[in-house]
């Protein structure tokens, strides 16, 4: 039903016009392949974001969009708490501020090649990667609190990363207006020792070099060039965001059913951005944002010890830091007017285009940074925002290469002993903790990134500035 209603504007922007209760239309960025392959539910999850009090503009899908929890993931929502908006604990997804941060190594190919594999031992032994798995740093009820207010600042300031890092990373590493007291115990207990890991599912840690420069002023100016060594890390705030998104999810259908907010899935449990449940989740959201922002700076430390015990001359420097999972407060043009809007990005990375004020000065002639993840097998881009994003799509663009096949589905189809052979073939090392978890993450189950990388630039949201092909990924 929700297909047969999608109309093509440009290339690569489809819109699907409000019809029953949705206040504002849905827009869709891809390409006719993607779209052809995209499926129904999407434009069904997407029309129904749509319907939402106080939603403003449009109700996007970035390319790599694909079912997820009430939202798509991919999707982009913006709300305006003066005119009855919500927040809604589906738009941000159950693992709060997941993002990915590059950093440049000062090395090439050549410095590599030679050590990849005790480089890919080292790492591995460094990174506690998998299901449950535990850092080194245990912290005390209060520490917790410390970290949840102060994020990747809190990190820096007990001896885990470098203070320059901070400027690289969005809102300069500490989200304002977090609140730990609304973090449940039982989401403070489950993070009290997974400060400083990666995870499992599609979080992994990749050794990559550049195998393209497609804008050579702008690489530069980022420390990328071609054969150059970079290092990329994805994961996010691991089971204390899961447990505050748990926490919530109740409490905002509840709330929804007492402001008579009729939800056409319970999965988009909401609240009123002004009410006291609105409030508490954005505190504690806020919070989780400060948890792996944390979290991917202690990691941070952890891989630079790991590169000096093999290669001490590397210099590991943060080029950026952004999540694809959260719920910000910015500042938008609507019909002129600058306004304060709630936005949702879940599946969707923040791509603020140049001259923004909440760029670094050594990053504002070029725009944002973004960093897509792609897969252990094929490849992963670095873009940077534009002013054309900024209008289209309130400064948001994809976040990777979007999923094509569930996990089971996965499994089903590939081993992980396979997957690991037919990588080491293409000369990528992988260092997982469980065959399972490769299988679930094999190259063929995702879309292909290059195709929703360039719908994201040919629609717009972004530019494309370099790619980078692995050569070590860690897993859990």
């Amino acid at each position: 039903m929700y297909a047969d209603k999608l109309r093509r504007k440009s290339e690569c922007e489809w819109f699907i016009e409000p019809f029953g209760k949705m206040h504002v239309p849905v827009t869709v960025f891809a390409d006719r392949a993607l779209i052809d392959a995209m499926d129904e539910q999407v434009y069904q999850q997407a029309a129904n974001v749509a319907s939402l009090p106080g939603i403003v503009k449009a109700s996007y899908a970035m390319p790599d969009a694909h079912w997820g929890y009430g939202f798509p993931i991919g999707g982009v929502a913006a709300f305006d708490a003066e005119q009855g908006g919500v927040i809604s604990a589906g738009g941000v997804g159950f693992d709060i501020s997941c993002g990915v941060r590059a950093l440049t190594t000062g090395l090439t190919l050549d410095d590599v090649e030679g050590c990849k594999e005790r480089l890919a031992t080292r790492l591995a032994q460094r990174i506690p990667a998998g299901v449950g798995s535990r850092g080194k740093l245990e912290l005390m009820p209060s520490e917790i609190d410390d970290m949840l207010r102060g994020g990747a600042q809190w990190a820096v300031e007990r001896g885990y990363g470098r203070k320059e890092d901070l400027a690289r990373i969005e809102e300069n590493g500490k989200m304002a207006h977090a609140e730990p007291r609304y973090v449940s115990d039982r989401a403070k207990q489950r993070q009290k020792d997974e400060v400083g890991t990666l995870g499992s599912g599609n979080h992994y840690l990749e050794v990559q070099r550049v195998t393209a420069v497609y804008d050579s002023d702008i690489g530069s100016a980022l420390s990328l060039t071609l054969n150059d060594i970079v290092v990329m890390i994805h994961c996010g705030s691991r089971g204390l965001g899961h447990q505050v998104a748990t926490d919530f999810l109740p409490r905002m259908i509840k709330a929804a059913q007492g402001e008579g907010i009729e939800l056409p899935d319970k999965e988009l449990a909401c609240a009123p951005i002004k009410s006291d449940v609105g409030k508490q989740y954005y505190g504690a959201m806020n919070a989780g944002i400060n948890c792996a922002l944390a979290n991917r700076e202690v990691l941070t430390h952890l891989i630079r010890q790991a590169f000096a015990d093999v290669l001490p001359q590397a210099d590991l420097r943060l080029l950026y830091d952004v999540s694809h999972n959260t719920c910000k407060v910015e500042e938008h043009l609507i019909d002129g007017r600058p306004r304060k809007l709630y936005i949702h990005r879940k599946g969707a990375t923040r791509a603020f285009g140049p001259g923004h004020p909440a760029l670094p000065a050594d990053l504002k002639s070029v725009g944002q940074p973004v960093l897509i993840g792609g897969t252990m097998g094929t490849a992963s881009f670095i873009l940077t925002g534009t002013q054309t994003g900024m209008a289209l799509s309130f400064g948001s663009c994809c976040h990777g290469a979007g999923r094509a096949m569930s996990r089971s589905q996965a499994t089903k189809r590939w081993h992980g002993k396979d997957v690991v052979s037919h990588l080491a073939q293409k000369g990528i090392i992988i260092k997982g903790t469980s065959l399972r978890g490769v299988a679930e993450e094999a190259p063929g189950a995702y879309k292909d990134v290059t195709v929703v990388v360039d719908a994201t630039e040919r629609a717009g949201l972004a530019r494309k500035i370099a790619r980078l092909e692995p050569m070590i990924c860690v897993k859990g």
